[in-house]
C-alpha cells in the first residue's frame, strides 16, 4: 500500500509504544518518517523498522517545550526532506501525585510537554503547511482529558487544553486546506500496565466493555485514518480509542 507516498510524517515520541507504532504505520503506507524524541538516538529502533518497509527515516533530537528547539529541529526537518505533510503531537510525560501533594515543578513539567509542546511544534510546522496549501496534524490527547482521573489533576488539565487546542486550530487552519483532529486513547497496553498489580487491571478492565487493553496499534491505526484522504472532511474532532469506556 502507498496511501502517503511521497509525503513526510513527523511524529513526537517516536522512539516507543504509541509514537513507535503511529511511525511504523505510517511508514506502512509510503511515508517517509521524520523520528523525533528528547534524543535523537532513542528512535534508531524505529528509524531501522520503517526504513525496513522501504521508506526514508531521519531521527531528531528536540525538547519539545523549548521554542528554539522546536524552530530548529523543524527547520531540520525541512532542510532534510523539503515537507511535512503530517504532524503527530505524540510527545507527553505524566508526574502522578494527588493535587495536594503536587509539586508546582511537576505541574510546569508536565503542561509545557503535553500542551505547550503541541503549541510549539504545530505553530512552526502550520508555516510551510500553510505554504502549500494542505496538511494533516494528529494530536494524541487522551481519556483523561475529558472524564479527569484522582492523582492526575496536571495530565488531565494537559489532554483537556489539547482538546479544545485542536479546535481551535482546526477552526483557524481550516482555509488552508490544513485539517487538525485528535485521538483520546484510553487504557494501553504498555510497561506501565504491564507491571500493575493483578487486583488494579482488573478493575481497570471492569470499566471497558470490551474486556481488553488497547494497543498501540489500535491508536495508530486511527491516526492513520485521520491524516489519509479517508477523513479528507473531518477536521475539529476527537475520535474516542476506549474499548468503550466513554460513550
Amino acid at each position: 500500500m502507498s496511501e502517503f507516498k511521497g509525503k513526510v510524517a513527523l511524529v513526537t515520541g517516536a522512539a516507543r509504544g504509541i509514537g513507535r507504532a503511529i511511525a511504523e504505520e505510517l511508514a506502512s503506507q509510503g511515508a517517509d518518517m521524520a523520528l523525533c524524541d528528547v534524543q535523537a538516538e532513542w528512535s534508531a529502533d524505529t528509524a531501522t523498522a520503517v526504513r525496513a518497509m522501504g521508506v526514508r527515516a531521519e531521527c531528531f533530537g528536540v525538547d519539545v517545550g523549548k521554542g528554539t528547539d522546536v524552530e530548529r529541529a523543524v527547520e531540520a526537518v525541512m532542510q532534510a526532506f523539503g515537507r511535512i505533510d503530517i504532524l503527530v503531537n505524540n510527545a507527553g510525560i505524566t508526574r502522578d501525585t494527588l493535587l495536594i501533594r503536587m509539586s508546582e515543578e511537576d505541574w510546569d513539567a508536565v503542561l509545557t510537554v503535553n500542551l505547550k509542546g503541541a503549541f510549539l511544534m504545530t505553530k512552526a510546522v502550520a508555516r510551510p503547511m500553510m505554504k502549500q496549501r494542505s496538511g494533516a496534524i494528529v494530536n494524541i490527547a487522551s481519556i483523561i482529558g475529558l472524564i479527569g482521573n484522582a492523582g492526575q489533576c496536571n495530565y488531565a488539565a494537559s489532554k483537556a487544553g489539547l482538546i479544545a487546542f485542536t479546535k481551535s486550530t482546526a477552526r483557524e487552519l481550516a482555509s488552508r486546506n490544513i485539517r487538525v483532529n485528535a485521538v483520546a486513547p484510553g487504557f494501553i497496553e504498555s510497561k506501565m500496565t504491564d507491571v500493575l498489580p493483578e487486583d488494579v487491571r482488573t478493575r481497570m478492565m471492569e470499566a471497558i466493555p470490551m474486556k481488553r487493553f488497547g494497543s498501540p496499534g489500535d491508536v495508530a491505526r486511527v491516526v492513520r485514518f485521520l491524516a489519509g484522504e479517508c477523513a479528507a472532511y473531518l477536521t475539529g474532532q476527537v475520535v474516542n480509542v476506549n474499548g468503550g469506556m466513554l460513550m
